[in-house]
């Protein structure tokens, strides 16, 4: 996980990326790095609406063109967060989205949050569009990926979509913002999702005085493996699968459900 403080220049952001990439493959052996929601640019609170859509770009832009160049370069998977341009009827917003790109710079998977960040004294839905498809799991060297974005973390359905499709790592690149019990939520939340799925989540969060960090890896029992600070950092770890199998022996409440039962409420 690459926890940076994005910044509005994207060339900024890029050679950040260059110098993360850079040292988790040299110093790692990293196979996937993940960087935070919105790692393209990120502009402060209550910056004019215009700026934001005039900064976005299409999945062909140059920004994930140059990403797909330094997966290329490194031999990585890389998993990062952009402005994408919107559509009509869409226009006048930029969607959230998450790209996946393969070690040979093709585009694996795209996701565009679905569930904004209304909450809080902020309003996300202002400047971003939502999503109308939650993502499907894909099949990468290293295990069936599953990807959600910070916010939607608070919501249980999202992480069971992708755990009943048979995600065994769930990605969550995040902007989480900083406030009272803010972080104590964002802790809790990642455990919980880890545990109630007995799947790894891997959260990856931004950085600043707006931004909390504290990203964090943890494991289908709900242990925290690595976990960040509140400054830049590139965290390391690594990831086995058999542990999925190895807890679900002992903890089969995934197999437990009674599926005919929840539809009954909303």
């Amino acid at each position: 996980m690459a926890q940076v403080e994005s910044t509005p220049d994207k060339e900024v952001n890029v050679e950040k990326a260059v110098s993360a990439v850079r040292d988790a493959v040299s110093r790692h052996r990293a196979q996937l790095v993940v960087f935070p929601e919105i790692f393209m640019s990120f502009f402060p609170a209550h910056t004019a609406k215009q700026v934001i859509v005039d900064d976005a770009e299409s999945l062909e832009g140059p920004f994930v063109t140059r990403m797909r160049e330094l997966a290329v370069r490194n031999g990585v998977w890389l998993i990062f967060g952009m402005k994408e341009l919107g559509e009509e009827p869409n226009a006048g917003r930029v969607f959230n989205t998450v790209v996946i790109v393969t070690s040979d710079g093709s585009i694996a998977g795209t996701y565009r949050k679905t569930h904004l960040y209304d909450a809080f004294g902020f309003k996300e839905s202002d400047t971003i569009a939502p999503g109308d498809n939650l993502f499907e799991p894909i099949q990468t060297p290293f295990g069936k990926i599953g990807l959600f974005v910070c916010y939607e973390l608070r919501f249980p359905e999202i992480a069971r979509y992708q755990a009943s499709r048979g995600a065994e790592v769930i990605i969550v690149p995040s902007g989480w913002v900083r406030g009272p019990m803010k972080e104590h939520h964002w802790s809790h939340l990642v455990t919980v999702r880890a545990l109630e799925n007995t799947v790894f989540v891997v959260a990856c969060n931004q950085v600043s005085d707006f931004y909390s960090g504290q990203s964090l890896v943890v494991d289908p029992m709900g242990v925290p493996m690595v976990t960040g600070p509140e400054t830049e950092a590139l965290l390391a770890c690594e990831i086995d699968l058999s542990r999925i199998e190895s807890v679900r022996t002992k903890l089969p409440s995934y197999e437990h459900r009674r599926s005919e039962l929840y539809t009954k409420t909303n």
